[in-house]
């Protein structure tokens, strides 16, 4: 028996009919508390048409007299009966309720499980996992059925591999999970995915997708495959895995001065979002994080790529946008092990010229008016998210995740951002989380040796510290910092660079950890030096970004 779906929901005004009428798929928008009689002759009617427009045709071709019509028998029964006509659709059209339409009868699949979304990505790549995205509703996406298949022949037309149906020997099974990781054996031809939405036992339409293009080679060994071999696994309880990583965004790579000036040496089509993603990807997948903080993250990238990624390997996302810029912040967290409670983003500048919280430290930056236009024209923000430990119920941590200011004279600019970040992260976790541990992950645009990393390591930050005159001698500021916490510790320590391009490197990037609640497991090993500089420097065909993911294993103290 076919399947007729239908979808109806309480509060909304309309529901819709789903099912293949002859050759042609028939699409019904209905008013919920309409009749059921007036839709049962709107499908009878519609048969009649079409018989009547076939008879004409082939009165046409024949010359001969056409006869009449007569309307379809169409009826709607439930557990064996019919089904009054004045009852309204809300009502009448149930799940297993059985439609007749002529000799013609289809089971009835009230909001079935359904993929809204369902999108394979642009680019393959031999060895790299294709993730596709999926959304589904009234289903779960873990219970949804995959069947991956490889094309026979090398045939680059879209349309006519969708002719080829899988068992006609046009195509091959090759894979039978979400996500589906393509071998040199399939460079060349095309992938086709057929899935299944489902809900427990409950299954709704298939629906097949046909890659664009056909799978290309892989750069070969790429950073990060050593260090896949310290993560193979998802670390276990009580130890969580954090990652850290400005992954670089499309808006800045794709530039005349990330081209010619600042990444020359990288091989333009491994600049293409496109090929980066997968490299990506394939990254993040292998770390097998509890906690990933990424920065730079385009707003398209968390939809279309990162989200669903993440998704099929059990992590969850918050994304933060940079206000006046097309790039943010991104949490993602392992949804086994922890739960999001809260989030409590913020823009700095505005937080600090608007919550009564920073009125001091306002009115100290206030005294010097280069300082304070400067800290305020930027759109700099700060990613919060408490989790709750799913292993221990009501233990909270609290994740912060920062970019802050990028110039090289802007050392005395950080410093005010970081104070500001410090103090909103000292009131979010006494406010809804206290005795949280804070996990503060980023790129802080800060060398070792910098008043940031002073700060958070030290607690404070002297009036004399070089980086209150990093503008100049004619710019130089006169403030003390202190922090709101005790002395925090860089997990890593102090790699000798998280960042290397043509004409820098250095360490900028870090993950900050109370050490009284958590204690430093692992730290994953950086790429060698000869790794890194294979190609010259990052990004390259083998590293996705001009900067390099920390990565550590953390355990809960107590």
């Amino acid at each position: 028996m076919e399947a007729a779906v239908v979808r109806c929901l309480p509060g909304e005004p309309k529901l819709t009919i789903s099912f293949c009428l002859g050759e042609s798929q028939k699409h019904m928008l209905r008013d919920q508390d309409e009749a059921l009689g007036k839709v049962l002759t709107r499908i009878s009617n519609t048969i009649a048409k079409n018989h009547t427009k076939a008879k004409k045709s082939k009165k046409k071709r024949d010359q001969e007299p056409s006869e009449a019509a007569e309307p379809a028998v169409v009826k709607l029964f439930f557990r064996g009966d019919e089904v009054p006509d004045t009852l309204p659709n809300s009502e009448a059209w149930q799940d297993g309720a059985v439609l007749q339409v002529g000799e013609v009868k289809y089971n009835i699949q009230r909001n079935a499980p359904t993929f809204t979304t369902a999108e394979l990505p642009v680019s393959l790549m031999a060895g790299f996992p294709v993730c596709p995205k999926l959304e589904v509703e009234f289903g779960n996406l873990q219970d949804c059925e995959f069947m991956w298949f490889k094309e026979n022949s090398t045939n680059t037309s879209p349309k006519a591999a969708k002719e080829f149906p899988a068992q006609d020997g046009g195509w091959t099974q090759v894979g039978c999970e979400r996500v589906h990781v393509p071998s040199n054996q399939d460079i060349g031809f095309r992938l086709k995915l057929h899935c299944t939405p489902k809900d427990g036992n409950r299954s709704g339409r298939s629906k097949e997708l046909v890659s664009e293009g056909a799978v290309e080679a892989g750069p070969g060994v790429c950073t990060s495959d050593n260090r896949h071999a310290y993560t193979s696994k998802v670390a276990e309880w009580p130890v969580v895995r954090v990652v850290s990583y400005n992954i670089l965004a499309d808006i800045y790579a794709q530039t005349d001065l990330s081209k010619t000036v600042l990444y020359p040496y990288c091989a333009p089509y491994a600049l293409q979002l496109d090929y980066r993603q997968n490299l990506i990807k394939k990254e993040l997948a292998g770390y097998n994080a509890d906690i990933i903080c990424l920065q730079e993250v385009d707003k398209g990238v968390f939809v279309d790529s990162l989200t669903p990624a993440l998704d099929a390997y059990g992590l969850d996302g918050v994304f933060r946008l940079k206000e006046k810029q097309h790039e943010g912040l991104a949490t993602f967290y392992r949804r086994s092990k922890f739960r999001l409670l809260s989030h409590h983003d913020i823009m700095l500048s505005e937080a600090l010229m608007s919550d009564p919280l920073h009125s001091e430290l306002l009115e100290k930056v206030s005294e010097y008016r280069d300082l304070k236009d400067k800290t305020l024209q930027r759109s700099t923000s700060l990613q919060v998210t408490v989790l709750e430990d799913l292993m221990k119920p009501g233990r909270k941590v609290c994740v912060a995740n920062t970019h802050l200011y990028w110039h090289p004279k802007g050392g005395n600019v950080r410093l005010v951002q970081m104070g500001v970040a410090l103090q909103h992260l000292s009131h979010v976790i006494s406010d809804v989380a206290p005795g949280a541990p804070l996990v503060f992950c980023g790129d802080f645009n800060s060398t070792p040796n910098s008043g940031v990393v002073q700060l958070l390591g030290e607690t404070a930050v002297p009036q004399q510290h070089a980086d209150w005159s990093s503008s100049g001698p004619e710019e130089t500021c006169c403030m003390e910092l202190i922090s709101t916490f005790p002395p925090l510790l860089s997990a890593c320590g102090q790699p000798a660079y998280t960042n290397y391009v043509g004409g820098f490197h250095g360490c900028l990037d870090y993950i900050f950890i109370q050490p009284e609640s958590m204690l430093v497991e692992q730290v994953i090993p950086l790429p060698s030096h000869q790794e890194v500089t294979t190609y010259k420097a990052l990004p390259s065909v083998a590293h996705p970004s001009d900067h390099i993911a920390l990565v550590c294993d953390l355990r809960w103290n107590p």
